[in-house]
């Protein structure tokens, strides 16, 4: 059945208990698997712990948000039909996907990295982010090269 005015109420994510980040929040909730809550708080709160010491001078939540804005793209390609042909449309993307690209990204090349535990595989994945390199920063710029490449179809959006 329809809704009578056709939106619906987005969902606040309330801000984690230790840090008091919506951003680390949302990651945890990224990073569970079948529901298991409190396995994905331990990964995530134990590779921020990990973090900690890594790089001088600065707090792990400052290091991991750096991380996110560095994985996190500005334009996509989107695959548009157009008279039998099928074009790469770049397109720009709003922030709140932006984020959700950046904490997929990051999530994914964090379980393929080799290693022995998701929190080794996370701390190392966020080091790489931080500092503009890893699978998921590369993800992102390949992005925008390919989004660069099909400019010439930025019309069809």
């Amino acid at each position: 059945m329809p809704r009578k005015d056709g939106r619906f109420k987005r969902r606040v994510v309330p801000a984690d208990p230790i840090y008091g980040s919506r951003q680390v929040s949302a990651f945890t909730n990224r990073i569970m698997l079948d529901g298991k809550k409190s396995t994905a708080q331990r990964i995530v709160y134990g590779a921020l712990t990990n973090l900690q010491g890594k790089i001088e001078n600065k707090e792990a939540i400052d290091v991991f948000k750096q991380a996110i804005k560095n994985a996190m793209p500005v334009v996509r390609v989107k695959a548009r039909r157009i008279g039998g042909a099928t074009y790469q449309v770049p397109m720009e993307v709003e922030p709140r996907v932006s984020e959700a690209l950046a904490h997929r990204w990051l999530i994914g090349a964090a379980r393929k990295r080799s290693g022995r535990t998701m929190m080794d595989k996370l701390t190392n994945e966020l080091l790489d982010a931080y500092n503009n390199k890893g699978k998921a920063v590369e993800t992102k710029e390949s992005t925008h090269k390919m989004a660069e490449a099909n400019k010439a179809y930025a019309h069809f959006r």
